[in-house]
């Protein structure tokens, strides 16, 4: 596949190979998987039920460590870091969004993201600072002393998204952003992510079951019983962007 113009490789797994159990229990989730992600790109994976799809995204967000092959971030060879350095090029690189959004419910949404940047060592009015330009790029700056109990799903999701951008991650790592949403909710995090990836040039993943979020990809990766089973950039252009994210 030919690279997207202006563009840098922000990830690069190369042949990541991952081990579940030992002995008769022993599962090989990932069979050896080659994948890069580009800044300025949404790329969507999809694959069934199974097929290594989380697993993958775990390793990539350096939760999971693969059992062979390499993992590079910004530059930098996952394969000798130990515990804590992982967890710094987590905390500094990576951005998660989450199904479930995983909110602190006795928190408000500006809180929510402060706690984040207070991981990333970053605390007190330049925290709160960062904090509300999170909110205010994905469209909640009116919301930032709500509570999780006191606001919609999709409000919810949003209110994640500017937690996984506080402190400028280089990529997005998103685990079916939509699925506890309707369509409309749905698809305007879509746009949203997809704006994340075009005007603020990070990189980008969803894994997603929701063939609706297929319009926003500039990317689609399949993934089947452990390995890629193909790569397009679709040639439809993505659907117009509404949300803009400074």
């Amino acid at each position: 596949m030919t690279e997207p113009n202006n563009s840098k490789v922000i990830v690069e797994a190369e042949g990541i190979v991952k081990v579940l159990g030992a002995g008769a229990g022993e599962n090989k989730v990932l069979k050896g998987v080659d994948l890069q992600l580009h800044t300025g790109e949404l790329t969507l994976m999809m694959g069934p039920s199974g097929s290594g799809k989380t697993t993958l995204l775990s390793i990539l967000g350096c939760i999971l460590s693969p059992t062979q092959g390499k993992l590079s971030i910004s530059g930098m060879d996952t394969r000798n870091m130990n515990k804590e350095q992982l967890a710094n090029l987590r905390r500094k690189h990576v951005g998660f969004v989450f199904q479930s959004y995983n909110l602190v419910p006795t928190l408000s949404a500006v809180e929510n993201v402060m706690l984040a940047l207070d991981l990333r060592d970053l605390n007190g009015p330049d925290a709160r600072r960062q904090a509300v330009e999170a909110l205010e790029a994905v469209g909640l700056g009116h919301r930032i002393s709500a509570m999780p109990a006191k606001m919609s799903g999709g409000e919810k999701q949003r209110v994640s998204i500017a937690r996984a951008l506080a402190g400028s991650p280089s990529v997005i790592l998103a685990d079916e952003p939509t699925a506890a949403l309707d369509a409309q909710n749905g698809m305007a995090v879509m746009e949203l992510l997809a704006a994340v990836a075009q005007d603020t040039g990070r990189a980008v993943l969803a894994v997603t079951h929701d063939h609706r979020t297929l319009q926003y990809a500039d990317r689609i990766i399949t993934i089947d019983d452990g390995r890629i089973a193909g790569s397009e950039r679709p040639k439809v252009a993505n659907a117009p962007v509404r949300v803009a994210v400074g």
